[in-house]
């Protein structure tokens, strides 16, 4: 069986390793949401596959202005933002890394202040998130949401379409479509945020008909070989809620699976928390989405070192992404084949500010200021 180290082909990208650094938001774009000079730095930094991350999945980007839910977080929707993200994208390349960007739109979890004309979020049901998101005066409850109609739905599908093209001119080597994490497509996934009563809500294959109009066109404007999309089946987050998901997330694998792409990247568990969660205490059957889906799978949540190892050792998973680690690491890549000690993660630098606690954490060769 293959290692974590081993090379690996993912659709139309080849990956010197099966470590992968996960999307991780934080709240560092210049104004205009363009990704910072500071960014090109910070991925540059965990790019070269030796010491780094066989692939790098940016934070998440919004591909609207609408698609926004966090202060200071980039998109990837018109040519300025295109130019910050080629700066990136060739700082990373240049290292020998390989970069996907993740297309996000939050749907309903975003606040007034951080929309177009301080207008409503969009959602598939007006039903307010019970969650908080990130605003210039801290923390907030999420704004009301307004349903979208269904002569808009062809519009965000566009939306996607449009910024998956966009990637490609910023120098990406994919995307990643975010249909997890209580977002946008997550929501219209779920009967606790979905209560449409057209063709895009009730039964699973209508809930599950806006992802799959995305995917369709994503792989058609830039190819499934750099098309992945991310699920999370059972995680609360961002007041994400299904009644039954697995024949849910069954039948989406289902979908996916003729599609080729390049790989299908799996939350196990709550995201950021417990990987044993249950839903209505019946456990989740990962396995039932592995036996559906012939392509590259990639796991995630809470993975250290020796699970990792094992995942891909098992035959368990293709490939790993790590997010906190990495933050803290940029050679995780390089901590984890030495088996050396890491670097202690600042959490009161994960959201906003500038190189502290961003760019400024020491590799192996340099002097380190803590170890866990």
């Amino acid at each position: 069986m293959p290692t974590l180290f081993d090379p690996i082909r993912i659709g139309d990208i080849e990956l010197a390793t099966r470590l992968v650094m996960a999307p991780l938001t934080r709240n560092r774009a210049a104004p205009g949401q363009v990704p910072a000079p500071l960014a090109a730095e910070y991925y540059a930094q965990r790019a070269n596959p030796a010491t780094g991350a066989g692939l790098i999945i940016t934070e998440a980007s919004q591909v609207s202005p609408m698609g926004q839910g966090y202060l200071d977080t980039p998109g990837i929707h018109n040519a300025e933002q295109v130019a910050g993200w080629k700066s990136i994208t060739e700082a990373v390349h240049a290292r020998g890394g390989r970069i996907v960007i993740q297309l996000w739109h939050v749907g309903r979890v975003s606040h007034v202040s951080l929309l177009p004309d301080g207008q409503s979020p969009v959602a598939p049901s007006a039903i307010q998130a019970n969650t908080k998101t990130y605003t210039r005066e801290g923390f907030q409850p999420t704004s009301m949401p307004r349903e979208l109609r269904l002569d808009e739905l062809p519009g965000i599908v566009e939306d996607y379409r449009r910024a998956a093209r966009l990637a490609m001119e910023a120098g990406f080597d994919g995307v990643e479509v975010h249909a997890a994490n209580g977002y946008l497509l997550d929501q219209f996934l779920r009967d606790g945020s979905n209560h449409r009563t057209d063709a895009y809500g009730g039964p699973i294959e209508n809930r599950a008909r806006l992802l799959l109009e995305v995917m369709r066109a994503v792989t058609a404007e830039i190819g499934a070989g750099r098309t992945g999309v991310r699920l999370s089946p059972v995680t609360p987050s961002n007041d994400a809620y299904d009644s039954n998901p697995q024949p849910l997330f069954n039948y989406v694998v289902e979908q996916l699976a003729p599609m080729g792409l390049a790989y299908l990247h799996v939350v196990e568990g709550q995201t950021g928390g417990a990987r044993d969660l249950t839903e209505q205490g019946r456990p989740f059957d990962y396995a039932q989405l592995r036996q559906r889906f012939p392509g590259p799978w990639m796991v995630n949540n809470g993975y250290d070192r020796q699970m990792a190892l094992d995942a891909v050792a098992s035959g368990a998973a293709d490939l790993v992404s790590v997010g906190r680690a990495f933050i803290a690491n940029p050679d995780l890549g390089r901590r984890w084949r030495e088996n050396a000690p890491l670097n202690a993660l600042d959490p009161s630098t994960l959201y906003g500010g500038g190189a502290k606690g961003y760019t400024d954490y020491p590799t192996l060769d340099q002097q380190p200021v803590a170890s866990a």
